[in-house]
Order: structure tokens, then C-alpha cells, then sequence
């Protein structure tokens, strides 16, 4: 089955992410447990964490189709010490609150070099936090989603994903989301059923469909190649509707969270149900 869902609010409480997602009609749904925006948060309160959970059991989603997204400040390949090991307590905390809320996922981006160290030596740097937060959690996969390649952003190469996986320890506990848009402008096509099939056969062949742990379905407004991160709702970008067509039927896809982060929410009703409906056969 398809778990479609979007990134969902969290206001006034991560406890009203779950009534949130269940209110556009979704299967599945990804959150920030935090203000992404800020390095620190309170904690959360055991309140909070047991109304979680039963919103979650309420709204019919299961913890595994939940997509936890960390803070967009958090650099996890910083090339200076002080602030790589600001983003590795961040990160840390970020894992410890999917711990709390029972959650077996989180979703974040790789790193950045800063044009102050090399790609692979950042990337063994992202490996080794990835590590470091995973020894002193249980129960969550950190979820690496691949990056437009903006700016000095690590992760716009399947190999970039593989490498870091490969430095791992624990490979159970390392995965990966794939980002349509961010796919796309990176420069792997995925307008026709043909390029989705070569571009999936790449990412099969360079990471793995076993790391695939969760996919972001958005359509991009810069077109292929542009190195870019600009998110456009379904069907009114470069993308078109081919490629979620795709997805939809493709039993690999099956049973992760499926989550919208396009750019109008007012529409993520609409495009779940469209999305349902381009199943062949249902």
C-alpha cells in the first residue's frame, strides 16, 4: 500500500501533527519535532509525548510512516570544530526526541562543505556524526535525503549517499529519502516512465532500494540539471505528473512515508487524492 502524506504542521505542540495530517486525508506524515529554525528547544514534556502517541494511534498512521525531519541549521560535515560539534548535539537531541515519541526515523540533509574542505573529506565527516548519534540512541534510522547540489550542499550524487552509508557502522540503522525535485535538478531525469526507470536503476545499482527508507513528492520549478532547490506543486513544474504516476504503481515504493513539501498546503488535500487516483487498477 501507499502511505501519501505532507509535511505537517506542529504548532502548539507536536501533538497536533497527527490531527493535522489525518485532516488533509494522509496515510503518512513528516514534522519537525522542534523549531527548525533554532539550535535549542525545550524539552518535551511527557504530556506532550503521551498525546502524541495517541493522536498518532487516533489518526490510523503507524510510528514507521512518520518522517521526522531535524533542524536546517544542523551541518553534520562542518569543516571547524566547534561548530561541527555544535550540529552533532543538535543532531543528537533531534535523535533523542524520535526516541521519546517512538518514532524510527529521521530525515536530514547531509552537510555542507564550505568550500573549506573537500567533498570526501566532509562526507567522512558526516559519516563519523552519523555514527557518533547513533551510538548513543536505539531505535531510530538517521535517513539521509539526497540534496539539488545548491551551493556547497553534500549529497547531490547517488555516490555521495553510498559513500556515506558505507562509512556506517551500523547499517540497519542508516537509509535514505529520495527528493523528486531535488532528484531532478541534481541532474537524474524522471519526466518519463523511461528516465524513472534508469534513474531508479542507478540509485539501485550506486545505494540500493534496501536503504530506501522514505521519498519527498514534489514537482521543481528549475528544470533538470540546475542544481537548484525550489519546490513547485504536483504537475505544474518541470516534472509534470509522469514521474508521481510512476511511483504510484511501482511496488517498491510501497509501505514508506510518501510526504508533499510542495509549495501551496492549501492544495496537499487535492494532490493526495490525484496521487491515489493515478493507481492503475484500484
Amino acid at each position: 500500500m501507499k502511505r501519501v502524506g505532507a509535511h505537517v504542521s506542529a504548532s502548539g505542540g507536536v501533538e497536533n501533527a497527527p490531527l493535522n495530517a489525518r485532516a488533509i486525508g494522509a496515510r503518512a506524515f513528516a514534522l519537525f519535532t522542534k523549531n527548525q529554525r533554532q539550535w535549542k528547544a525545550k524539552p518535551l514534556t511527557v504530556e506532550s509525548i503521551e498525546a502524541f502517541r495517541a493522536n498518532l494511534a487516533e489518526a490510523g498512521i503507524a510510528p514507521r510512516h512518520v518522517l521526522p525531519h531535524d533542524s536546517y541549521l544542523i551541518n553534520l560535515g562542518h569543516p571547524e570544530p566547534e561548530a561541527l560539534q555544535k550540529s552533532r548535539d543538535a543532531f543528537l537531541d533531534e535523535m533523542q526526541r524520535c526516541e521519546q515519541l517512538g518514532l524510527p526515523l529521521l530525515n536530514f540533509h547531509p552537510g555542507s562543505h564550505l568550500r573549506k574542505i573537500s567533498e570526501q573529506e566532509s562526507l567522512a565527516i558526516v559519516a563519523e556524526s552519523i555514527n557518533l548519534a547513533l551510538s548513543r540512541t536505539s531505535g531510530v534510522t538517521a535517513v539521509i535525503e539526497n540534496t539539488a547540489g545548491q551551493g556547497t550542499n553534500l549529497g547531490y550524487r547517488f555516490e555521495h549517499l553510498a559513500e556515506i552509508i558505507d562509512r556506517v557502522e551500523d547499517k540497519g540503522r542508516v537509509g535514505v529519502c529520495l527528493d523528486t525535485c531535488h532528484t531532478f535538478t541534481a541532474g537524474y531525469d524522471l519526466r518519463t516512465a523511461a528516465a524513472c526507470d534508469d534513474t531508479f536503476a542507478e540509485f539501485d545499482r550506486v545505494v540500493g532500494f534496501d536503504y530506501l527508507r522514505g521519498m519527498h513528492l514534489n514537482d521543481s520549478k528549475p528544470d533538470l540539471g540546475a542544481r537548484v532547490d525550489r519546490h513547485e506543486s504536483l504537475g505544474r513544474g518541470k516534472l509534470g505528473w509522469e514521474p508521481f504516476r510512476y511511483i504510484m504503481n511501482d511496488p517498491r515504493f510501497d509501505e514508506i512515508p510518501l510526504i508533499l513539501e510542495t509549495v501551496d498546503p492549501d492544495l496537499w488535500p487535492e494532490e493526495i487524492r490525484h496521487l491515489y487516483a493515478l493507481q492503475e487498477g484500484q
